[in-house]
């Protein structure tokens, strides 16, 4: 009987949703937000503030979305390969800025930059006898300098980021609110941040916003819908205009269905995995 509640925390940590967590042991350790998450083999969270967390989506019912996604073999021996991968709920402020940090980048110089912006900016804590950095609130990366943040090794996207935190400080970008709208309202608002396209706007979307249609298209997954999919969504090009990748969303919506953003997932682990890519 396959046990479909299970959560694989090395494949789900290492699948390029998150990058300011370490292991220890038998332990993950990771920012999110405003505190430090502690998550042993079961998936159990315990945290700084002793809040609760529904980090990992436990309240997705998991048989029903991996039947719904298991639309032919190639996701089918993803899913197979890769059962427990989850995708996660983290703080969409961090989450928003990742995903700015990572146009153009590997998950290696990615976690370096933030690693990075939280020492610089975040406020710094012990928690289970260990130092920490919180990552940092809004107003602090809206005040900083571009000179300050390029020194965090973010080259370009420096003012991309403070302009993303200012729209995120004044309001104009509102998490609460995008949680509550449907994906193409949330994502037309997340578009609106200079900066910020369809791949990085669904990536937000999926990971922090609850819009499991979001189907993030990179480089990696243009790759795998040519590698297996070809035929089925007739790719023309290897890079994707803005009305073809919309266009190809709605193919791969269709697909799939409501859970795309699942299968998303599951594919770019196995590809990566298949490549032997480095994750944290």
């Amino acid at each position: 009987m396959i046990d479909y509640d299970v959560i694989n925390l090395e494949n789900t940590v290492n699948s390029g949703q998150i990058f300011l967590w370490t292991k220890q042991k038998d332990l993950w350790y990771g920012v999110n937000g405003q505190d430090v998450l502690k998550i042993n083999t079961l998936g159990k969270i315990m945290s700084y503030s002793n809040r609760e967390y529904d980090f990992f989506r436990d309240t997705d019912n998991m048989e029903e979305i991996i039947k719904s996604i298991s639309k032919d073999k190639t996701t089918k021996i993803a899913v197979q390969k890769y059962l427990g991968l989850r995708l996660v709920r983290q703080d969409p402020f961090q989450c928003f800025i990742s995903f700015i940090v990572s146009s153009n980048s590997n998950i290696q110089k990615i976690k370096s930059s933030l690693e990075k912006i939280s020492i610089k900016f975040g406020k710094k804590i012990r928690f289970d006898d260990k130092k920490f950095h919180m990552f940092p609130e809004p107003k602090k990366i809206a005040n900083a300098t571009i000179q300050e943040i390029q020194n965090c090794g973010v080259g370009y996207r420096a003012k991309f980021i403070i302009d993303a935190a200012k729209m995120v400080e004044s309001k104009q970008i509102d998490f609460d609110h995008l949680k509550k709208s449907n994906y193409q309202d949330a994502k037309e608002t997340i578009l609106t941040v200079p900066g910020i396209g369809n791949k990085v706007a669904d990536c937000i979307l999926l990971f922090s916003l609850d819009k499991l249609e979001a189907f993030p298209l990179d480089r990696w997954m243009i790759r795998i819908l040519e590698k297996y999919y070809f035929e089925k969504f007739g790719l023309e090009t290897k890079s994707i205009t803005e009305k073809q990748y919309n266009k190809l969303h709605e193919k791969i919506v269709k697909h799939f269905g409501p859970y795309a953003g699942y299968a998303q997932q599951f594919l770019f682990k196995m590809e990566r995995e298949n490549y032997q890519k480095k994750w944290l």
